[in-house]
């Protein structure tokens, strides 16, 4: 069993960061809900409390018993975190008179003080508050300051438990990863011994368990989560395994063959089926972007399990959830309201009545395709742009037809392929064409014409969870609209969506 530091959710939007810089460290980690605190057994090293949107002084604040954690395992709390252990152990928060928000110096005063060993005596760090320490309890001890706030940092005196101010799982915060080193491996004496390699063997070991010789069942879309989980399913019971690829006749250019080839080369039994008339039959008429959604789930439900049942005797069904997705499903806010219903496929487990299996439900995004290098997948799949579930189908805008996906197909080639030969492909989280319901004017030769308009849009992103636009050289957007323009007949305006998410999503439907 790993070592593994615990994370306490108090709802703070940063708290899968807190979780990914611990795991940089090669040190696993878990989130759970304040309020559904685990048991701690001999391997939990450590306690870290996140940041909240909540403060101390709200009546349905969030208040858990920390007399199992505090001064038996080394604790950090991170913002409402140490406020928390302020508040609760005879000291003052209150109000801040300043609402600091945003980049700070913060000056060290304690350089004896663990959490600090190796950090500059002032660096840069990240606040996001709105109360303040106004008083610490006698026996804790401050350690760092900055210009508007006292209490930047303390210690507890004769305990390992830290609190702090600022983030430093926010990029901001210059010296945030020395400082969890600190806090993760000097203090909590954390191994760092979760590597990707360490993962493969301990989940090929785990699956071979789990699944003996019973037969296993997923369905791959091309994208890097499916793929590695294949992969490690693959490794674990070889030809028990087969893999369906559904072509909806939603997917990019010449897709369906080339996605079906990569896979081929590396050995796994991998079944084609070409459905997209029945997709395009169930999506006639259809405008309404949930609604084609939901067509396109149920559709590829029933081609899925028509397929499955091909196999005899199939008693699993492989998934490649991920860990955003697990923490989803239990946060302290319960599930978030639907955004879109297109990240998993729902349905199958009721409907075939297999049992699940996740490879992939403790990794973050970025650790997949370590995973995946680790495992030798190419660097078509590892890097491969994210992907919609229903593909084209929303990016499609209004009625999807065969006519219209192969005009967007054929846009969406030229730009994507664009991409790649100017060497941007790689610097972007992900890029795609949009076809618009809408048709404009222009003029071609002496003739006038009046032919649909292409939205162009290019993301950079960490996580999928904020994004900006990529701001593209003038003379690559000129380029590639003329392409489109030129040598797809059907699109007569092209333009560029400079939109960041918030407040605007990734997808336009």
């Amino acid at each position: 069993m790993h070592q593994k530091i615990i994370i306490l959710d108090f709802g703070s939007q940063y708290t899968q960061l807190i979780a990914r810089r611990i795991r940089e460290l090669n040190v696993y980690c878990e989130i759970h809900p304040y309020s559904k605190i685990p048991n701690l057994d001999e391997t939990v090293k450590g306690v870290i409390l996140s940041g909240s949107p909540y403060s101390v002084r709200d009546k349905d604040a969030p208040m858990p018993d920390l007399t199992g954690i505090k001064g038996k395992y080394p604790l950090l709390g991170i913002c409402y975190g140490a406020q928390l252990l302020s508040q609760t152990n005879g000291g003052e928060v209150l109000p801040s008179s300043i609402r600091e928000y945003g980049r700070a110096t913060l000056q060290v005063i304690d350089t004896t003080c663990p959490l600090f060993q190796n950090l500059s005596s002032s660096s840069q760090v990240w606040m996001s508050h709105g109360d303040t320490i106004a008083r610490v309890p006698d026996n804790f001890q401050i350690t760092a300051s900055t210009a508007d706030v006292r209490v930047g940092a303390f210690r507890v005196l004769g305990e390992q438990t830290y609190g702090i101010q600022f983030h430093p799982e926010v990029y901001h915060s210059v010296e945030g990863a020395k400082l969890f080193k600190n806090f993760v491996v000097d203090i909590c004496g954390c191994l760092q011994e979760w590597t990707p390699a360490s993962f493969i063997d301990e989940t090929v070991a785990n699956l071979r368990s789990m699944l003996g010789s019973d037969k296993v069942v997923l369905g791959l879309s091309g994208g890097v989560d499916s793929s590695v989980a294949a992969m490690l399913l693959h490794k674990a019971v070889g030809r028990n395994l087969t893999c369906i690829f559904v072509d909806n006749g939603l997917l990019r250019k010449n897709e369906f063959a080339q996605v079906l080839e990569s896979y081929q080369n590396l050995g796994l039994n991998v079944v084609g089926v070409d459905a997209s008339q029945k997709f395009y039959q169930g999506l006639k008429g259809v405008t309404d972007p949930e609604q084609k959604r939901k067509i396109i789930g149920r559709i590829f439900i029933e081609v899925f399990d028509e397929e499955a049942h091909r196999i005899k005797d199939v008693k699993w069904l492989g998934q490649g959830t991920i860990y955003p997705d697990v923490i989803e499903s239990v946060s302290v806010n319960g599930p978030s309201a639907t955004i879109k219903s297109h990240h998993n496929v729902g349905g199958l487990p009721e409907t075939m009545k297999l049992k699940v299996v996740e490879p992939l439900r403790l990794l973050f995004k970025d650790e997949v395709r370590r995973v995946g290098k680790e495992l030798g997948l190419p660097g078509g799949i590892l890097n491969r742009h994210p992907f919609p579930g229903p593909g084209l189908g929303i990016r499609v805008l209004g009625e999807v037809t065969p006519e219209r996906v192969k005009l967007l197909q054929e846009a969406d080639s030229i730009y994507v392929q664009g991409l790649r030969e100017a060497g941007l492909y790689d610097k972007i989280w992900q890029a795609g064409a949009i076809l618009l319901p809408v048709q404009s004017v222009g003029v071609m030769g002496d003739e006038r014409t009046y032919e649909y308009v292409v939205a162009l849009r290019a993301v950079t992103s960490t996580d999928g969870m904020t994004a900006d636009w990529y701001p593209f050289p003038y003379d690559f957007l000129a380029r590639i609209s003329n392409e489109i323009i030129n040598r797809v007949k059907g699109i007569n305006r092209v333009v560029y969506d400079i939109s960041s998410k918030p407040p605007a999503t990734i997808e336009w439907e």
